[in-house]
């Protein structure tokens, strides 16, 4: 005869060790899922290679997730990795969890840094005799700042042409930063005609705002830190991010970091209506620059869309929101009052665009939103007359 609580103790032991392994690979799978966006982003860290998503239209793109990696490698020492803050009132008015990437605490004031060291570190290296030429560049101030500085760093020198218009701390900065300005008429045309003239008399290099491939790489690193910092203090990844768009370059190198590491997050542009350039050519299908320079309390976004940029925006943005120009004061202040956080108008209306009615009720679905507070070189003197 069989031994009873032999058996017995057999078949229990067998079937709590069957219960035991089917629990086991559940909790393992829930793990894997949880973290799976996480663990994709440290294989990228470490091991220096993702394969990308199957999207035609990503991988057509001439930015490639590798050439942001190698960008953030390459401006490490150079940039700050900026914090993300969140704000549980500015989450009960938006509805929804906002995570503030602050690149108002970048160097500089802005974003800007990014892809302007990437540009002029790549130039540096194209020039490993040490023959570095000087560089050039227009713009409406913060990436006028960046170029002085990042050109400053390697030891370049370097010519900014921007409008009289532009704000007076801006101004300065990049005089403090060793640069040549040079003042133009607050036209598209005057800063080209101007910057052309450097490069034929000086032979300077030319690195635009936005309109560059190792520019929009550089500003696609906003997005690879914000995935991660998000992804390693909540559980949830985000479901979109909303951008600033003026030139676009900001915008395009994000949608191809975020939709590469994080295929099927929403990318959103916002614009002030004032300068909707981007807003009409996405719903036209194609550019559709303005013909004149706008009128915005968003000075940092009054620059058209360009057309390197534009491809990439065209096949990767989900929308674009457009806001006015009270929304985007109200949203400015409401951040320096609420977030103690000094940002410039143009980083004001990627708030005022989550908060918005339309934001509201198109993007209801959206629960865990990232903004992009682009930038904090406000012009006290301009901003008087509406700060109280």
């Amino acid at each position: 005869m069989p031994d009873y609580d032999f058996v017995v103790g057999t078949v229990t032991g067998f079937v709590t060790g069957i219960i035991f392994l089917y629990l086991t690979t559940k909790m393992s799978k829930s793990k894997e899922n949880a973290r799976c966006v996480s663990t994709s982003r440290n294989q990228l860290k470490q091991n220096g290679n993702l394969k990308l998503p199957s999207d035609s239209k990503l991988l057509k793109q001439p930015v490639s997730i590798q050439d942001v990696q190698d960008a953030a490698k390459r401006i490490q020492n150079y940039v700050h990795r900026t914090p993300v803050m969140t704000s549980r009132r500015v989450d009960k008015m938006a509805g929804r969890n906002l995570f503030f990437k602050c690149e108002v605490l970048q160097r500089t004031g802005s974003f800007k840094i990014r892809g302007a060291t990437n540009a002029v570190c790549k130039l540096t290296e194209k020039h490993s005799d040490g023959s570095y030429p000087c560089v050039v560049t227009h713009s409406s101030g913060n990436h006028g700042q960046s170029l002085a500085c990042a050109a400053h760093q390697v030891g370049l020198k370097a010519y900014v042409v921007l409008p009289k218009i532009a704000p007076l701390c801006k101004q300065k900065a990049i005089e403090e930063y060793g640069a040549v300005k040079i003042l133009c008429e607050p036209s598209e045309q005057d800063r080209e005609a101007q910057k052309d003239k450097i490069v034929e008399t000086n032979g300077a290099v030319y690195i635009p705002s936005s309109q560059h491939y190792d520019v929009i790489a550089g500003q696609g690193t906003i997005a690879s830190e914000l995935l991660e910092q998000v992804s390693d203090e909540n559980n949830n990844p985000l479901d979109a991010i909303v951008v600033p768009i003026g030139g676009g370059g900001m915008l395009a190198g994000i949608c191809v970091a975020a939709k590469s590491l994080q295929p099927g997050i929403k990318v959103i542009a916002a614009e002030p209506k004032l300068a909707d350039d981007c807003y009409q050519s996405f719903h036209a299908g194609t550019r559709l620059p303005l013909p004149k320079y706008p009128d915005t309390v968003a000075d940092g976004l009054k620059i058209n869309m360009g057309p390197v940029a534009w491809p990439i925006i065209k096949d990767l943005v989900d929308d674009v929101i457009v806001v006015g120009e009270d929304e985007i004061k109200e949203a400015t202040k409401l951040v320096w009052n609420t977030m103690k956080l000094c940002i410039e108008p143009s980083a004001g209306v990627g708030v005022a665009a989550v908060l918005s009615d339309q934001f509201k009720k198109e993007g209801s679905n959206l629960k865990n939103v990232g903004v992009i507070l682009c930038g904090g070189n406000v012009d006290l003197a301009a901003v008087s007359s509406w700060i109280a």
